[in-house]
């Protein structure tokens, strides 16, 4: 059931106008940040008070703009909506807190522009979350693209212009796809509100119409969900401060790009249509190849931010696949592992950006026996490296559960080892690490007492986020209903979890 209300259009204001405010507060950092707080927290608060109505069955929806009859920028709350602004918000609180340590631990210039984008970067990704339709989605998807810019440049050193340049022309390629499918789709007069059953039914028959609109649509949305060959931005990208990592992997554009996997694939085609004209199996068959070769290439890297970026570029392709499968428990795997992935990518960036700030290493050849000065970072590196091979009972092994047997389910059981083998690797690029930090030793590292980790304000949110990881795995309905609003959206798209 619809319901009228202001909820959707304020929780997305928030971060816009907060942008505004940070950004006068240049000449007093202290009362910047502590604006940044508060805005993150109340954010939190108002996505969450809607949490209640949607999992009950009554979405919030708000109309912004009408453009003509039937054409609107329009919000809604929906289970899938919400279970994306449920993660980006709760984040965005850990994240503020942790950057405020590592902008000031590393003397960063021109903190106040980067407080300010990355207010503006959540407000965008909470309007990709909540968009009632796809117009509304690709306004927000194309203001995310223009407000992470400055946090991938915001170095300003050579390097960063060249990563800068490379994003902008791998994401706003993808929008322009997407936006052509957009326009299409009006020509055509479908109205483009998001439904469950998908909205292009009425194209039934029409193949080369519906194998276009899935090229512009879903290239639109895969680039920035970096399913290969078009994932050579994500790891450039990684020369950004290292908070900016952790929210282009977690929080913001990488979880827009597969959200808008989500959007496209269930709710604007439809499990019908797709399973109709097979267009389904070219994107799991690209998703299951980025899944291996992706984490092929993270046990080749030394710098530690590009392992992890690779990670992204497998794991991203997780929840691409399982998408693509169109059955409910695979898409019940996929929405899960959204948020698990999240929380315990973020985890694992923030362990990396702590590293940095206390020793300025950055290689995994230069952290033998770091663990016994920085204990409690690489303690939760090693609850993230769990959780990321799929260990029980952390909450990426109840998402690939999930996976797998959907990929079973489906009749699609070679992408059942496409998962395993994937799992394999990922404990083969992590565990080592871990295993350098406690069981090697260097006159570089030596317990002398109390240990030498970075500042409280980078250790408390890795701490809190590493343990959510395994929180999560053991309830992951408490307290935001995360496995409720996954299933939701899999029982109404797929006939039932």
């Amino acid at each position: 059931m619809i319901e009228s209300s202001p909820l959707p259009a304020i929780a997305i204001a928030v971060p816009f106008i907060g942008a505004a405010l940070v950004a006068t507060l240049g000449s007093k950092p202290n009362l910047r940040e502590g604006v940044s707080i508060a805005l993150a927290t109340a954010t939190l608060g108002l996505v969450v008070s809607m949490l209640p109505g949607t999992t009950d069955g009554r979405v919030a929806s708000t109309t912004l703009l009408e453009l003509s009859p039937g054409i609107n920028i329009a919000l809604r709350a929906d289970a899938a909506g919400m279970l994306l602004a449920t993660l980006a918000s709760l984040l965005w609180v850990p994240t503020s807190v942790y950057s405020i340590g590592y902008m000031r631990g590393l003397e960063e210039q021109k903190q106040t522009r980067f407080f300010a984008a990355f207010a503006l970067s959540v407000g965008a990704t909470l309007g990709v979350a909540l968009a009632a339709n796809l117009l509304t989605f690709v306004l927000f998807y194309e203001l995310l693209t223009l407000f992470t810019y400055p946090l991938v440049i915001h170095r300003e050193s050579d390097e960063a212009v060249r990563a800068g340049r490379k994003y902008l022309l791998y994401t706003l390629g993808g929008g322009l796809a997407l936006i052509g499918g957009t326009a299409w789709l009006a020509l055509l007069g479908i109205d483009t509100t998001f439904s469950e059953a998908g909205v292009l039914g009425s194209l039934a028959g029409r193949d080369g119409t519906v194998w276009a609109l899935f090229v512009l649509l879903v290239f639109g949305v895969v680039v920035k969900a970096a399913v290969m060959p078009l994932h050579s931005w994500l790891p450039a990208a990684m020369v950004a401060p290292t908070p900016v990592s952790a929210l282009l992997h977690a929080v913001a554009v990488v979880k827009a790009g597969v959200f808008g996997v989500v959007r496209v694939l269930i709710f604007v085609f439809g499990v019908d249509l797709l399973r109709e004209t097979g267009a389904w199996q070219v994107l799991a068959i690209g998703a299951a190849a980025t899944v291996v070769l992706a984490s092929l290439l993270a046990l080749r890297h030394d710098n530690l931010k590009r392992r992890l970026a690779y990670s992204t570029v497998s794991h991203l392709s997780y929840i691409v696949l399982g998408v693509a499968l169109l059955g409910p428990l695979a898409l019940t795997g996929a929405l899960l592992h959204l948020v698990g992935h999240g929380v315990t990518k973020i985890t694992l960036f923030f362990c990396a950006g702590a590293i940095h700030v206390r020793t300025h290493r950055e290689n995994v050849s230069e952290l033998d026996g770091i663990g016994k000065q920085m204990p409690v970072t690489m303690g939760a590196f090693a609850l993230a490296s769990l959780s990321m091979a799929g260990i029980p009972p952390f909450m990426l092994f109840a998402s690939k559960w999930y996976l797998g047997a959907g990929a079973v389910d489906a009749s699609a059981t070679p992408f059942l080892f496409v998962y395993i083998v994937s799992g394999v690797l990922s404990a083969g690029y992590l565990f080592p690490i871990v295993a350098r930090a406690f069981w090697q030793s260097s006159p570089s590292f030596t317990w002398s007492g109390w240990p030498g980790e970075a500042s409280l304000k980078m250790v408390v949110p890795l701490a809190v986020t590493g343990l959510l990881a395994l929180i999560w795995g053991l309830v992951p309905n408490l307290p935001f209903s995360f496995l409720s609003l996954a299933s939701q959206v899999a029982n109404r798209a797929g006939g039932g979890a």
